[in-house]
């Protein structure tokens, strides 16, 4: 199993991390603490050095309540980070909703576009399509950054996570996108209570259905918050156990702040044989 990115075929067959690097003065959990260049910058090196093997830059929160950030602002906050992030020699992905941006840094050779509205923004689709290599995280999110978590209700949510996933993968393979471009996020804290997040990673393995591999992102979210009983700056424990579980149902990329603790934690995993 692997996905086929602009630079990289990575290979699944292992667990893969994704280091977070947030360029934005305002996200939930480290907002500020790389929003510079140099910064950041850094912050991919150390992400890198700690054992990460994918990079996912982005520059505009998606924490609950987040407002929209102005295009020339994000395009400002993400290229330049992108560009030399793209001399580190592994897979870069970019995270982030609009257009511009995403062919602005699919033009400076980024691999990934990493979408929490799932290619639905108008021309987004058109600049992934029209690219032919690159690779594509279509995550579930119900409403907006700034709207969802205004009482979400679901029937069955892992059958309404699934069936929009398997939707918005249609849609991409009608205008040509190779089903090896593509995985799926199931978008654990967007748009959803902690019980529908808790549900998705007890039925996680529901959706390996679909046919795509899993790209989940637990770290530091709230419901792990309403577990624990802990604030953001001390969920790292909980963030690691629940990137292992995503892991043990299925899922084959895991998108973290933590890699380092994360990284030994699956080491440990694959030594003792544990299923995945």
């Amino acid at each position: 199993m692997h996905w086929l990115t602009t630079r990289f075929d990575i290979d699944l067959t292992q667990p893969r991390v994704m280091g977070i690097v947030n360029v934005t003065p305002d996200s939930f959990s480290d907002g500020g603490r790389h929003a510079g260049t140099a910064q950041a910058l850094a912050h991919c090196e150390q992400l890198l050095n700690d054992g990460a093997h994918i990079l996912d830059i982005g520059g505009e929160s998606t924490r609950p309540g987040a407002q929209a950030v102005p295009l020339e602002e994000e395009l400002a906050r993400v290229l330049p980070v992108l560009e030399a992030a793209l001399r580190l020699g592994c897979p870069v992905s970019v995270d982030t909703q609009k257009s511009e941006v995403m062919r602005a840094a699919l033009a400076l050779g980024a691999d990934i576009v990493n979408d929490i509205n799932a290619l639905q923004t108008p021309g987004a689709l058109d600049v992934v399509a029209g690219h032919g290599r690159c690779g594509v995280c279509l995550m579930h999110m119900r409403g907006t950054p700034a709207s969802m978590q205004a009482r979400p209700a679901y029937d069955d949510v892992i059958e309404e996570v699934g069936e929009f996933l398997r939707w918005r993968g249609q849609v991409l393979e009608a205008r040509g996108v190779a089903s090896g471009r593509i995985v799926f996020d199931p978008g654990i804290g967007f748009g959803k209570s902690p019980e529908h997040n808790v549900a998705l990673l007890r039925r996680q393995r529901e959706l390996l259905t679909l046919g795509r591999p899993l790209l989940v992102g637990w770290s530091r979210k709230s419901t792990l918050g309403v577990i624990t009983g802990r604030g953001v700056a001390d969920r790292q424990s909980a963030s690691v156990a629940a990137a292992l579980a995503a892991v043990q149902h299925g899922a084959r990329i895991v998108r973290v702040h933590d890699v380092a603790q994360t990284v030994d934690a699956l080491k440990l995993w694959s030594v003792a044989g544990l299923p995945g």
